[in-house]
């Protein structure tokens, strides 16, 4: 006999694409839940169908009405632009019997709850490494969101990585952060790369390297050290490091660093008010 999951509910899936394959596959991986559990629908049929082949059991629905029809907690994982088509095909589908846990940049709750009449709603901002079970969420849940609610969500969301609550009005940040921020971590590894190729390394090995030393430089930041105190203990008098350091300095790639964030997260609030 198969182990009981330890979510019971039916968890259903409104948008099919990568991050609702990620997420899926965090919660049957971690045995939160059982495939058979999942229900997804999604407009186009090759990206339902990836769904289905990635999650063995899965259902896929005949339409989002289907999948409120079937499912307890509701992820919304479409793009904002079609959030309003969205909350008129599920008009009147929708209980206090639902939870549901939106993922849509820029989409705040208040506008989740008057298009979805029901204020039993978190919305959530994760990021791709969920694809790899390294994601960095934070959620923010609505008026009508009960603790053991706010509880399931937590342990849903660290089925692919870390979850915190935040106030709201901290999501945008989070957007322009963690959210937008992998592209920014990927163009560091690329330039990490071009320089080792620059002085002469194999594009491949150079790559590995560069990847490998930010996902080392990551993991020491998390076991709790402060990053200016690892740099320093990297950067030795007269050395090498503090050589590459005032390099980086003199181009202003901190401050580029903060202003992609900045307008990261005010791209979140133009979305939002759209």
């Amino acid at each position: 006999m198969s182990a009981q999951p330890a979510i019971s509910q039916t968890i259903g899936f409104i948008g099919a694409g990568q991050m609702a394959q990620a997420l899926a596959k965090g919660f049957v991986q971690t045995g939160l839940v059982q495939g058979k559990q999942l229900v997804a629908f999604d407009p186009v049929a090759e990206t339902a169908q990836r769904f289905a082949a990635e999650i063995a059991g899965a259902q896929i629905a005949a339409s989002n009405a289907d999948v409120a029809a079937k499912a307890q907690v509701v992820f919304l994982a479409v793009k904002p632009q079609s959030f309003a088509d969205v909350a008129q095909q599920l008009s009147g589908k929708l209980s206090r019997d639902h939870l549901i846990i939106s993922i849509l940049a820029g989409t705040k709750l208040s506008r989740l709850t008057s298009e979805l009449k029901t204020d039993r709603v978190v919305r959530v901002m994760p990021n791709t490494p969920a694809l790899v079970g390294k994601g960095a969420s934070a959620y923010a849940r609505g008026a009508g969101v009960t603790k053991e609610d706010a509880t399931l969500v937590h342990q849903l969301l660290q089925a692919v990585g870390t979850a915190d609550e935040v106030e709201e009005k901290h999501l945008d940040a989070v957007t322009g952060l963690s959210g937008s921020g992998p592209a920014f971590a990927y163009l560091l590894i690329e330039a990490l790369s071009d320089g080792g190729v620059r002085m002469g390394l194999p594009r491949a090995l150079a790559t590995k390297l560069a990847a490998q030393t930010m996902l080392g430089a990551a993991e020491m930041v998390l076991g709790g050290d402060h990053p200016g105190v690892l740099k320093d203990r990297v950067a030795s008098p007269g050395g090498t490091t503090i050589a590459g350091l005032q390099a980086l300095e003199d181009r202003a790639v901190r401050g580029a660093m903060i202003a992609a964030v900045q307008a990261a997260t005010e791209r979140s609030i133009e979305l939002g008010k759209q």
